[in-house]
């Protein structure tokens, strides 16, 4: 099996190759297939995303990456979002649940975040009307719209959810997400066997702070999701333990959903929990349901023995020291 290894920057490189261990001895023999991105690509190439990258992910279909960094206010644009336009990975997909081992304010958190990835205002159609006045466009198409709906439902009815919820800001924003509210209750007359609600996205927040257990799935545009889902991972512990994946109808990049985190890279201190985890994703996804299981569970009877764990999950440990828990633990 071949699929593309995009390392990233910073602590990239240590906790991909990390999950790489970690699959290997969970005997999933895998041809990486290295290809660049961030800022080493763009010290190497003059291209923070080379053209070569996106092509090997079109080759192959299946990308693993590790975070990039994206400088903020100057420099290239996000090179997440340039992947998800470039291969049309219209669907992120964020599971967020609490895990064993890990303090929280709350229990049994099991929700999955489902944010349109192409549109929105991350589509990047913004310019300068004059100086000092920046005008930003907020797209939003019927049949995007329609199509990360219908992706929710699917995925609620493949997993056994019980509800979907559309987020929203239709009472402000009446044509943009009028529309879009407008497509999510046509999509939902067509899957009765699955709860339909709709919600403000501030009453959400609210919600999601007081008991994040009253959801299940949700739906929404893509600023929206991406303000969730950081939200959502901040519920179970952080964002070094939640996985995260970009799929379309031909390609999927899994990815930490983390940053690149300059400041400990290269001190081998690095949590590799939500790189691997998001490799989890990706073994469901080629059909190695029985390796992801293995994975995820690995993961649990690691934080619960708390034997080797990084100091973002409370121990003094490295690196190394939680791989080789997690391969210990694969076979526990």
């Amino acid at each position: 099996m071949q699929i593309v290894l995009i390392e990233g920057d910073g602590i990239g490189p240590e906790v991909t190759q990390a999950a790489c261990r970690v699959i290997a001895a969970a005997g999933v023999k895998i041809d990486w297939v290295k290809a660049s991105a961030g800022m080493v690509a763009a010290e190497q190439f003059g291209e923070p995303l080379p053209d070569e990258t996106l092509e090997m992910i079109r080759r192959y279909r299946v990308a693993l990456k590790g975070p990039c960094t994206t400088p903020v206010g100057k420099g290239y644009r996000s090179i997440n979002v340039r992947l998800r336009q470039g291969l049309e990975l219209f669907a992120s997909v964020r599971p967020v649940n609490t895990l064993p081992g890990v303090k929280t304010p709350y229990e049994k958190v099991d929700l999955i975040v489902v944010r349109e990835n192409t549109e929105g205002l991350y589509a990047g159609l913004e310019h300068q009307v004059v100086p000092g006045v920046v005008e930003s466009v907020r797209l939003i198409t019927r049949p995007a719209a329609e199509r990360i709906v219908r992706f929710a439902f699917e995925l609620a009815r493949r997993h056994d959810r019980r509800m979907v919820t559309f987020c929203h800001k239709a009472d402000v924003m009446r044509l943009s997400d009028g529309l879009f509210l407008e497509c999510a209750r046509a999509v939902a007359d067509d899957y009765p066997f699955i709860q339909f609600e709709e919600k403000t996205i501030d009453n959400v927040c609210l919600e999601l702070a007081m008991d994040p257990t009253q959801y299940d799935v949700l739906v929404m545009e893509n600023l929206f999701g991406d303000v969730i889902s950081d939200l959502g991972a901040g519920l179970v512990g952080g964002l070094g333990l939640v996985p995260g994946a970009n799929l379309g109808t031909r390609y999927a990049v899994f990815e930490a959903v983390h940053g690149s985190a300059p400041d400990i890279a290269g001190k081998g201190l690095a949590n590799p929990i939500a790189i691997l985890r998001s490799a989890a994703l990706m073994m469901e996804h080629v059909g190695r349901g029985s390796v992801a299981l293995q994975i995820e569970r690995a993961v649990v009877k690691t934080l619960q023995a708390g034997v080797g764990l990084t100091r973002d999950l409370g121990g003094t440990g490295t690196t190394a020291t939680i791989t080789e828990q997690l391969i210990k633990n694969l076979g526990a």
